[in-house]
Parts: structure tokens; C-alpha cells; sequence
């Protein structure tokens, strides 16, 4: 996802810097993003490659990022403890923004050891980044008016469109997106149908441009399964993860990013 979000502020104008673990992997996470500018452009959608990545920079830590930016955005695992642990780090550079890309955890939670919590709001890009224009902007209840605006500044000089809500675990995407992807899952396990058929279904039945099964494997079936167990946590039995998805993930089928999933991504 960080590698999206950079590629849409580049694209669009913005001097970006791409944090990572560490500077070797800042660099690789840059090259990454300007692979798919030169894909973007390659493809007609973007005219000049070459001006967008040279907007790009690499940080091998946060602390390194100049003080009072527009913006960081945090877009790492969903995990309580490390997006705090980098939440933290980042307010202390005074943003006039600081938000995270999490679909499923409470912005309120995140939001609890921050000294700014004014200043904090989710930011919920969907994937591929370059390709999807919703974000999905989460407020928590001690976000202030002042950052909802500025966020939807931000959103609308992406090019994109927002969907406000207030915080929830799941927030509104989420919470239906998963709730379908698992019915989906269930549906495989249970031998309804094939992936590939009820994906159509979707896609030509109810005009989905994407069917919840391709969904899953592009977005990762081991994201799919936190964001389920945790749902699972507040909302009950009815995000409790099949074992399919349990048994795909333990695996290592994926999706995308390792080849298999549901679908045969290595062809």
C-alpha cells in the first residue's frame, strides 16, 4: 500500500520521502515506486515519469523526515502496538496530518498514546492505489474539524474522492467488504461454486468491477485473515474466518504476492 500512496502523491505533484525499515530498503521501496510510474506512463496513464520520480526520496527512519510536513501517512501492518510505536515517532516531526492507512483498527485506539490526537485521522486508500479513487477518511472522536478539512484538501489534490466516517473497528468498507469476502470463502469450502464463478456473479450480477475472491488475493489472504479475527473480537461469530482461509494462509497461498491464492498468479 505505501508503495501506491507514494506513486499517487508523486504522480500528482507532491514531494514525497518514502520511510522504511531501514535505508537499504528505503531505496529498494523507491525503485519499487518508480517502476510503476514508468508502468503508468508506459501505459498512457501519466505523462511524465521521469518529473514524478524525481519527486521521490528514501528515509531509512522517521526521524529523519523534516519537522511540520503536510502529511505523513502511515501504511504499515495492521498491528496495534507497531503502528503506535511509528504514530508516535511521527507526531513528535509536527504534522499537519498525521494519518494512518489501517482498514479495521479503531482510529481512536491508535490514536491513544499520540500527543496530538487532534491532529490524527485514518486515511483508508484502497488497492491498487494508483488505480482506485476512494479514500476512505475516519475520524476520531478527538479529530479535529481543522484535520477533516485539510484531509479532504489532501484527497481532492489526489485526484480522488472521500467517504467519511466515524470510527468503528471496521470503520464502513472494511466491515462490508470482509463480511462479503468471507461468504465468498465459505462458498468455496463448501463446494458451491469456483472461485472464478463466483467472482462473475459478482462482477456481471451486481456490476462489481472486481469479484471478492480476486479481491482477497490482490489485497492479501493474510490481511484478510487479521481483519477478520479482529472484527471477530467486537462483532462476533459472524467474522469468525473459515477454515479454508486459515488453512490457504498457514500455507502460504497468499494471493498476488506469493503466486497462488485462489487464483494461479504465477501464469
Amino acid at each position: 500500500m505505501g508503495v501506491g500512496i507514494a506513486h499517487r502523491f508523486a504522480a500528482r505533484g507532491a514531494e514525497v520521502t518514502v520511510v522504511d525499515v531501514d535505508m537499504d530498503h528505503a531505496v529498494a521501496s523507491v525503485e519499487r515506486v518508480r517502476a510503476t510510474l514508468d508502468e503508468a506512463a508506459r501505459r498512457g496513464k501519466l505523462d511524465d515519469a521521469e518529473a514524478a520520480k524525481a519527486r521521490l526520496a528514501p528515509a531509512g527512519s522517521v526521524d529523519e523526515l523534516p519537522e511540520a510536513l503536510e502529511a505523513i501517512i502511515e501504511a504499515i501492518i495492521e498491528d496495534v502496538d507497531a503502528k503506535r510505536a511509528v504514530l508516535v515517532t511521527a507526531g513528535t516531526r509536527r504534522p499537519e496530518v498525521l494519518a494512518s492507512n489501517t482498514s479495521s483498527i479503531s482510529i481512536d485506539s491508535l490514536a491513544e498514546p499520540l500527543e496530538r490526537p487532534d491532529r490524527f485521522i485514518g486515511m483508508h486508500f484502497f488497492n491498487p492505489v494508483w488505480a482506485m479513487d476512494l479514500v476512505e477518511v475516519i475520524k476520531g472522536s478527538a479529530t479535529s474539524d481543522e484535520t477533516v478539512a485539510k484531509t479532504l484538501d489532501i484527497v481532492g489534490f489526489l485526484g480522488m474522492q472521500a467517504a467519511v466516517v466515524n470510527d468503528s473497528p471496521g470503520f464502513a468498507s472494511s466491515r462490508l467488504g470482509v463480511l462479503l469476502g468471507l461468504e465468498a470463502i465459505r462458498m468455496v469450502e463448501e463446494g458451491v461454486a469456483e472461485p472464478a464463478d463466483i467472482d462473475r456473479a459478482m462482477e456481471l450480477g451486481y456490476g462489481f468491477p472486481m469479484g471478492p475472491l480476486r479481491t482477497g488475493d490482490l489485497v492479501g489472504l493474510d490481511v484478510r485473515l487479521a481483519i477478520a479475527e479482529h472484527l471477530a473480537t467486537v462483532y462476533g461469530e459472524r467474522f469468525e474466518p473459515p477454515q479454508l482461509l486459515r488453512d490457504m494462509v498457514a500455507e502460504g497461498r497468499l494471493g498476488r504476492k506469493t503466486g497462488r491464492g485462489f487464483y494461479d498468479w504465477e501464469r
